[in-house]
């Protein structure tokens, strides 16, 4: 009898437990699945329009060639020359015009930003955010009653990183915050007050972010910062309406965050602050709307910005996307480079390509890899393979000082 019960018992604590492990994993399905590049894999075809995206699409030889097809079919009529010199001298023009069109409707926040790119934040910051979490998740799981029926799984949301077709930014005009509002305490001023002085000069832990738009990686990254004493954020565009739309939101404050214009590819053009100072370089769809020629020497200036043991993050267009199958005939400035309808530019790379910018420069490969995901319309029934390349390349340290007196012996002026 006693052996009975044993053995209802240790089946009642099986199935008990079984059921909270489905729980956990309900509340789980509404974030984002666990970095590098997500989780969710297709392995049953016919379930392909159950979600938004699925991670880690292998493509089959056909898909490659036909790819390659469509590419090199769309590039056969190229764009004038002097009408490619127009799209150059007047960059700037087109995207401010863009800007005016769209404001900040045509991006939806990169929300995504810090699960892939976790080096954004001073490495203590993260530890908090992740204890946060698991507090939150803990408090989640144990606040629901695991045996109600009545319980609803919450919906799957969309969780596909950097698309630039996305939309849902919802504007908001109101005045930016005093400076005076905010815990930091100290700020240097929009302009630099002398020497030894400018913006965010008083900050342990540097983040600029080029070519910010209309702020949708800024934005989500202030919201973190905020809470975050001794940290500061630049950014940048050389379309002025997308700075002025980021400095008109409401959440826009001088005392976390200086927003500037400036051309990126003029490197006679000085940033408001030193070399060597930043943490953290973010370059999130940005070197893929420059002309390839001018790539290289963007990257060794950024290079230059960064200190020894400083990241910069990249996230762009990869070869044969669906934006770049999607071309029509005459819209191809050079191989792999074309020209949007409204003027603006995009470059499709390899991350063989990428690496050789980035080695050039003087950065170490962290992470360099190819996110090939699978984009479905479930309304429409359509499928669509997006391709992007996502590195992260870090500055060296410099060279302990035995290190740098060994050298200067084995080699001496």
């Amino acid at each position: 009898m006693r052996s009975l019960n044993k053995m209802n018992f240790i089946r009642s604590l099986s199935a008990l437990c079984l059921r909270k492990s489905k729980m956990q994993q309900r509340h789980r399905s509404s974030s984002r699945p666990a970095v590098p590049l997500g989780s969710r894999i297709l392995t049953d075809p016919s379930k392909v329009f159950e979600h938004n995206m699925w991670d880690h699409m292998q493509w089959s030889q056909e898909e490659e060639e036909n790819a390659k097809e469509k590419a090199a079919e769309n590039s056969l009529v190229k764009v004038q020359l002097e009408i490619q010199d127009k799209y150059e001298r007047e960059a700037s023009r087109y995207w401010n015009e863009f800007y005016k069109t769209h404001k900040n409707n045509f991006f939806k926040d990169r929300n995504w930003l810090f699960l892939e790119f976790p080096e954004i934040l001073p490495e203590k910051r993260r530890e908090e955010l992740k204890t946060q979490e698991r507090s939150s998740e803990h408090t989640k799981i144990n606040s629901t009653n695991s045996f109600s029926c009545k319980n609803e799984v919450p919906e799957m949301k969309n969780y596909g990183g950097g698309s630039a077709s996305v939309q849902g930014y919802v504007y908001n005009k109101k005045q930016a915050k005093s400076p005076t509002d905010n815990p930091q305490g100290k700020n240097c001023g929009e302009e630099l007050g002398g020497l030894g002085s400018y913006p965010g000069c008083d900050a342990t832990y540097r983040i600029l972010e080029v070519g910010c738009g209309a702020g949708n990686s800024v934005f989500p990254i202030l919201k973190v910062l905020c809470k975050t004493p001794g940290t500061f954020l630049y950014c940048c565009d050389f379309a002025s309406g997308a700075v002025e739309l980021v400095k008109s939101h409401s959440s826009y404050n001088s005392a976390w965050c200086s927003a500037f214009v400036h051309d990126v590819c003029d490197d006679a053009l000085p940033y408001p602050f030193p070399d060597e100072i930043l943490d953290v370089v973010l370059l999130v769809f940005v070197l893929s709307t420059i002309h390839p020629d001018r790539m290289q020497g963007v990257v060794n200036r950024l290079a230059k910005l960064l200190k020894p043991g400083g990241m910069l993050l990249f996230r762009d267009y990869g070869r044969y996307d669906t934006t770049q199958l999607r071309f029509k005939k005459g819209h191809c400035l050079s191989e792999n480079f074309y020209v949007r309808g409204d003027g603006t530019r995009v470059y499709f790379f390899t991350k063989d390509e990428v690496w050789n910018m980035f080695n050039l420069a003087g950065l170490t490969e962290v992470q360099n890899l190819v996110d090939r995901r699978l984009q479905v319309n479930r309304k429409k029934k359509v499928k669509m393979h997006r391709v992007w390349i996502q590195s992260k390349f870090q500055k060296p340290l410099l060279l302990p000082l035995n290190n740098t007196e060994e050298a200067t012996e084995r080699h001496p002026s």
